[in-house]
């Protein structure tokens, strides 16, 4: 099963049989705010992403792309080597480098604000930078109402009952169907995160086949 954008919000409708104005006009936020638990929850590699840039000479500063959540990797080319930069809290980098006129090769970087990451040390040269990062993808409400996403295709029982837990909450529903709805969001949600946690990152060569009893 999957959903457009539109048969997700005629699904919410019919679930929760509420068409009230107010109610409609709330839907994405519902749909929204699933797509943050799940995007949260299960970190998928689907959701990883590279971006090349560069090092500034003279700036501790490396600007964040627009759709940032964590960082995996940092590198950049020195020469002809490729060299990785450690993440580390930011505090130790200001600390390892207090004087932002020392420059040289960075060695560590962290997340200095919303927007930006600090390098220690100064970077003496116009590196060339690659950050290998996890990023917020587009909302399913952003596009057109036939458009899908990854978690509207591959996630959907899970966007489903969560949107409906957002829904029912915002309608202040009877608390055993929300509890209802919050298992199957689970159940569904568990099964998602398995999915990125554990078969994404399984090798069949090394660690064999699944093997289930045969029924």
């Amino acid at each position: 099963m999957s959903f457009t954008y539109d048969e997700l919000k005629t699904a919410i409708q019919d679930y929760t049989e509420n068409t009230e104005t107010t109610f409609v006009n709330n839907i994405d936020i519902f749909i929204k705010n699933t797509e943050e638990r799940i995007l949260k929850i299960a970190q998928l590699d689907v959701f990883r992403k590279n971006q090349s840039g560069n090092m500034t000479t003279g700036n501790k500063y490396l600007a964040l792309p627009s759709d940032f959540l964590a960082p995996f990797s940092l590198s950049f080319i020195n020469g002809s080597n490729k060299e990785f930069v450690l993440f580390k809290d930011v505090n130790f980098v200001q600390s390892f480098n207090p004087n932002s006129s020392t420059t040289g090769a960075p060695r560590y970087y962290a997340q200095f604000d919303v927007d930006n990451l600090i390098l220690g040390p100064t970077p003496d040269s116009n590196y060339v930078a690659e950050l290998h990062y996890f990023y917020r993808p587009a909302s399913l409400t952003a596009g057109a109402g036939s458009g899908t996403t990854w978690l509207s295709t591959n996630a959907s029982v899970a966007l489903l009952y969560g949107s409906l837990i957002e829904a029912y909450t915002f309608m202040k529903g009877e608390g055993d169907l929300i509890q209802n709805y919050t298992q199957r969001f689970t159940e569904a949600l568990s099964r998602v995160k398995n999915f990125g946690e554990s078969q994404e990152v399984t090798d069949a060569y090394r660690t064999g086949l699944i093997i289930r009893e045969k029924t």
